[in-house]
């Protein structure tokens, strides 16, 4: 087996996800290479059930936000609907449908959402 310059820990149980840089924890991070999520200015709300044992979820995509506005309007759009949900890679994920709720919600804070899929 070969060795690779990548191969390192990824992941720890007692501090979280490791940055491949520094090797330091994420949020400890002294590297600049902390990635930042740059949208391409078109807020994109889809449904999806793929891979998901038939439930359905919201994806909100291309939001040009760093992490931390990320996850704060990813809870505003949770309370919202009043659901629960996530934000993974840049992807604000909301469970069930609540399309037409969340891009009623993007429009009031000032966003310029659309619909993406059927």
């Amino acid at each position: 087996m070969k060795s690779s310059s990548n191969s390192g820990l990824v992941y720890s149980t007692e501090t979280g996800r490791m940055c491949p840089d520094c090797r330091q924890p994420l949020a400890a991070c002294a590297c600049e290479a902390k990635p930042v999520i740059v949208g391409d200015g078109v807020i994109r709300v889809s449904r999806q059930t793929k891979g998901r044992g038939g439930k359905c979820v919201t994806l909100v995509k291309g939001v040009a936000l760093d992490a931390v506005a990320l996850a704060a309007l990813g809870k505003q759009l949770r309370t919202a609907c009043g659901s629960g949900g996530t934000v993974k890679d840049g992807v604000i994920e909301i469970q069930g449908d609540h399309c037409d709720l969340v891009m009623e919600t993007l429009k009031k804070l000032g966003h310029d959402p659309k619909r993406a899929g059927g």
